[in-house]
């Protein structure tokens, strides 16, 4: 059939936005124990709880969680690491009360660990089981002492019929305790304030004994300016982590207390901690390792031999392995891992290591799309700021039904991605294609400061957060039109959380924009400062300036006090109960834009916290920003929408 001629933005799609916001069901936090499969699914469904699948040998995954059970732990506000395998029972963390319940298939949850006497007040995550079975080796987090919360490294009772015993503590934060496999030895990370832990982190050692007692504690590796991911321990007993000393998060194994490389590359083998439990590599039987290793916005599955100090690559279609959760099932001797690529949705796969031979071993309940409404992401590497250059993902419209007028552009949305050291990636991602499929071309900008380019590419944002990634996405901007790509008079930037922050920050101090979208963004980076979580409370130390010395640079790059500048009208949304970024952020802007009169939407949703869950809330904040564009460059909408209300329109 011949493509109709229609205006982009006003084409129809077979991509509704009911069925993007009802398919964003989230895999992550894969765990493998007696050949059973354990992951974590969110459920948009079921405004957002999180449940636990279980996939037996040789039968389908089933849910192995009452439907009543939402497995969340709130350690960092952004969690993971909230469940573990152990046999065939699990241990989990309630989002309702932070407590760890033990599950055994057929009974009732059972917590054991004590009810805090504030409501949610002692959080766990990363728990690992000790080898005799007694004790969970985890991160606490108490919020019971007033002040700042405590963090600490606990043991906790398996059977929950004693206190937590307090490992270690006095450090700001803890990660990834992990035991060695006679489990007379515990490693784990730690860090201080203002230090995030891809900037500066520390790896520990000690003797663990029987009682629950570390002695000999000393470090082992990392530092202030030295980034280290996951320790783990080999079965025959040697310790391997991921450093970035050289400038590259590369894979080290520790010999005779010296940390031996084992493939260094400029590549990533580890990713930002943004979340507890991640796993880029594990061992095969025959000493081997495979490990997810990351090339700019591309995810490759390598096999290393550490003794002849040779890689593999292992073919494969996909193009993203995340979150990172890559295990080793001895039973099947397969690998499995969560993958996907721009026209597949996150699955559960497992791989032979031996053969190359892919199967896939449980998909999402998202719908697939016809491959001639995807849109296939084009890498593209563009001139920036200082002779530098960046970095971004190129999106066409597409859409087989339609085509665009003669000589017409389409409109092009700049996407500024969360973190802000985060990263775009090539994976599925129906909410681009929802974009792409009515006509609308989407850029995702890796600017500087984003993950998967080296620690340097990364430094980028030092000091300068709210100016290198506003660059950055302009100059996406202007290099796709200038390539006759998209239309220049009409740009979008859109983001959420801190690309929240950097689309105010572009469309207040900067004028190339036409529209913007701010999804529970930062107006106010001195008001985040003072009044954010313990986890980020000093993130900004690195990318603004040490508060309150640097007090004049966060008014001047907070866009709130300079919102009478705003260079193009803006939709926001905000869920009312997020702690990362308060709802006072969004409010005190809108009163801004309010009392100039300047074009506006405001959109808040009530139970929503920092990135929305609610599939009906998703439905409806992807429908107003198209509604919202609709009006600003006056195109047709293809299916009735709800309207919004713009103010000062």
């Amino acid at each position: 059939m011949k493509p109709r001629v229609a205006p982009f933005g006003s084409w129809k799609s077979r991509i509704p936005a009911e069925a993007v916001a009802a398919g964003d069901v989230r895999l992550s936090q894969l765990q493998v124990s007696q050949g059973h499969l354990y992951w974590a699914e969110t459920r948009p469904l079921e405004s957002g709880r999180v449940t636990i699948m279980c996939k037996p040998p040789g039968a389908p995954a089933r849910e192995a969680l009452s439907p009543d059970f939402n497995c969340r732990t709130r350690v960092h506000e952004y969690g993971g690491g909230a469940f573990l395998a152990h046999g065939l029972s699990l241990y989990c963390s309630s989002f309702t009360d932070q407590r760890l319940y033990r599950i055994v298939p057929n009974m009732s949850p059972v917590p054991i660990t004590p009810a805090p006497s504030d409501q949610a007040g002692l959080r766990y995550a990363d728990g690992r089981m000790t080898p005799d079975g007694r004790q969970i080796i985890c991160v606490r987090e108490d919020h019971t002492r007033g002040g700042e919360p405590v963090n600490e490294l606990v043991a906790v009772s398996e059977q929950g019929t004693q206190e937590p015993i307090v490992l270690a503590g006095g450090r700001d934060f803890y990660a990834a305790p992990r035991l060695s496999p006679d489990g007379r030895r515990l490693a784990w990370l730690c860090w201080d304030h203002p230090q995030m832990p891809w900037e500066g982190s520390e790896l520990w050692l000690a003797d663990f004994s029987s009682d629950g007692l570390l002695s000999g504690a000393h470090r082992v590796a990392g530092g202030k300016e030295i980034s280290i991911f996951q320790p783990e321990w080999s079965p025959d007993g040697l310790l391997h982590f991921v450093s970035d000393e050289t400038g590259w998060w590369n894979l080290y194994r520790l010999e005779q207390g010296q940390a031996r490389p084992l493939s260094p590359s400029r590549a990533e083998f580890g990713e930002p901690q943004w979340v507890f439990g991640l796993s880029r590599y594990a061992f095969l039987p025959d000493g081997r390792l495979a490990c997810i290793v990351t090339r700019g916005a591309q995810d490759e599955l390598v096999l290393i031999d550490p003794d002849e100090a040779v890689s593999q690559k292992l073919d494969s279609e996909y193009t993203h392995f995340g979150p990172a959760h890559l295990r080793f099932d001895p039973a099947s001797g397969r690998l499995v891992l969560i993958a996907s690529d721009h026209q597949r949705a996150p699955a559960v796969v497992a791989v032979d290591p031996a053969h190359g031979q892919w199967e896939v071993i449980h998909l999402t309940h998202g719908q697939a799309w016809e491959p001639d409404l995807l849109s296939e992401p084009g890498e593209i590497t563009f001139p920036t700021e200082g002779g530098l250059t960046a970095h971004a993902l190129f999106y066409p419209p597409r859409n087989a039904g339609y085509r665009g007028p003669p000589g017409e552009l389409p409109p092009c949305i700049v996407i500024s991605h969360g973190g802000p050291t985060s990263r775009t990636t090539a994976q599925f991602d129906p909410e681009i294609q929802f974009w792409t499929s009515r006509g609308l071309a989407v850029v995702d900008v890796n600017y500087g400061g984003s993950s998967g380019f080296g620690r340097s590419y990364r430094e980028r944002l030092n000091g300068q957060w709210g100016v290198v990634d506003v660059q950055d996405c302009i100059r996406a901007a202007r290099y796709l039109a200038s390539q006759g790509q998209v239309d220049g008079q009409r740009l979008i930037i859109r983001g959420g959380s801190a690309g929240g922050y950097t689309t105010l920050c572009a469309v207040v101090f900067h004028s190339e924009f036409s529209a913007a979208a701010s999804y529970y963004g930062v107006a106010d980076i001195e008001m985040l400062a003072r009044d954010t979580h313990k986890f980020e409370s000093r993130y900004l130390d690195g990318l603004i300036g040490p508060y309150p010395a640097a007090a004049a640079l966060y008014h001047e790059r907070s866009p709130l006090h300079f919102a009478d500048r705003i260079s193009c009208p803006i939709i926001l949304f905000q869920g009312l109960q997020d702690p990362v970024v308060p709802p006072s952020q969004a409010e005190a802007f809108v009163a801004a834009l309010r009392a100039k009169g300047l074009p506006h939407a405001y959109l808040t949703f009530e139970g929503e916290a920092h990135g929305f869950r609610d599939a009906r809330n998703n439905r409806r904040s992807l429908e107003a920003e198209l509604y919202f564009y609709s009006r600003i460059f006056g195109f047709e909408l293809a299916e009735p929408i709800e309207p919004v209300e713009i103010s000062g329109l």
